[in-house]
């Protein structure tokens, strides 16, 4: 028996596999570095996809797809009151993901994409008093994200950034989001069901929630030369340093370059601040030499969460909203484990052991 199935094996998978010991992660038979800043989200989308719904269609299509399903899906928004706004925005937009109907055609997988851009932009906004923004089903799902954030149209670099961090996080193994789904999708329940399960384990602060706190600690930190002393008195109170360390990693998390990369690259238009990237940088560098002095025995790199809080905090995204944005890009790998899951596996159903009197 292994606690918290650590080295179990509960699906066979075409989808992701994620290499802990030599830091690689390949998506679909490509590895991210082939993948992170040269496929568009829709491109990932459909090779995520193929195989798994009947009629895929090509790219050009699945995009214009997808603009028409974000515009399918505003019409939901006009359910947002005050009670769903004063919720945590995941748990919003989990509300409002649960009013669409259930299925298991490529229609509802496109419905439920759609929803976690539009359903965002609208908790964003309405929390700030504003109205929702209708979506352009001619932008791209990134570009369309960003415009039905702001009711403005979002830079060529900032598109590039947004576009790279969904597909860096679109689908990574059998992690606890991506298995609650798939438990779901194992009972022939529908697409809908399975991702208000992602939904549902994406939000605790162990997996999706974890980014927030990062940004706290950078802004509390200030300089890089308080880094080491606060960094040090964290530690000696038992916290734990967000950003570093991961279940499956035992090297650096090959997401976290991706996203560095993104980062920089948006540095260079204009679109992000390279004198934050740095101060980061050396946040990063003071953290691992502590921890490395600290715990030599265990390995304790960056991993996606550091430099996501980074990108999104340079795209305008509200600490808060990190685990909807998150959503967006994890969305389509629940699908496409669903859908796998439901075509080729069984009900899943482990065994326990009964510890009690």
């Amino acid at each position: 028996m292994s606690d918290g199935l650590e080295g179990v094996v509960a699906a066979r998978t075409v989808l992701s596999d994620v290499d802990g010991q030599a830091g690689r992660l390949v998506l679909r038979g490509a590895s991210l570095d082939q993948l992170a800043g040269k496929a568009s989200f829709e491109a990932l989308i459909l090779r995520l996809f193929e195989g798994f719904f009947d009629g895929l269609p090509p790219l050009e299509e699945l995009t214009l797809m997808l603009g028409r399903a974000r515009a399918e899906v505003f019409a939901e928004t006009e359910v947002l009151d005050a009670r769903l706004l004063s919720l945590e925005p995941i748990e919003a937009v989990r509300a409002l993901t649960a009013r669409l109907a259930d299925g298991h055609d490529l229609a509802c997988a496109m419905r439920l994409l759609g929803a976690q851009a539009v359903f965002t932009a609208a908790v964003a906004r309405g929390r700030l008093g504003l109205g929702p923004i209708a979506p352009d089903p001619t932008l791209s799902h990134a570009a369309d994200l960003l415009h039905m954030m702001r009711g403005t149209k979002a830079s060529q670099g900032e598109v590039q950034g947004l576009d790279t961090y969904l597909v860096t996080v679109c689908d990574h193994g059998l992690n606890a989001s991506t298995f609650a789904a798939r438990v779901v999708a194992s009972t022939q329940s529908g697409l809908t069901s399975s991702i208000l399960a992602g939904q549902g384990a994406l939000k605790g602060p162990l997996h999706g929630g974890a980014p927030g706190p990062i940004i706290a600690m950078l802004d509390e930190i200030g300089t890089p030369e308080r880094a080491q002393n606060w960094i040090e008195q964290a530690l000696d109170r038992g916290d734990r340093l967000m950003g570093f360390g991961h279940r499956i990693y035992r090297v650096r998390d090959p997401r976290a370059d991706a996203l560095k990369g993104a980062i920089r690259a948006m540095a260079k238009t204009g679109s992000a601040s390279l004198g934050r990237l740095a101060f980061a940088e050396a946040v990063e560098a003071a953290v691992l030499a502590i921890l490395k002095a600290r715990k030599p025995d265990r390995p304790l790199e960056t991993n996606v969460e550091f430099y996501t809080a980074l990108l999104l905090e340079a795209l305008g995204f509200k600490a808060e909203h990190f685990t909807c944005i998150f959503a967006a890009g994890r969305t389509a790998g629940w699908i496409a484990h669903a859908r796998e899951q439901a075509l080729t596996g069984r009900l899943i159903r482990p065994a326990s052991v009964y510890i009690g009197p």
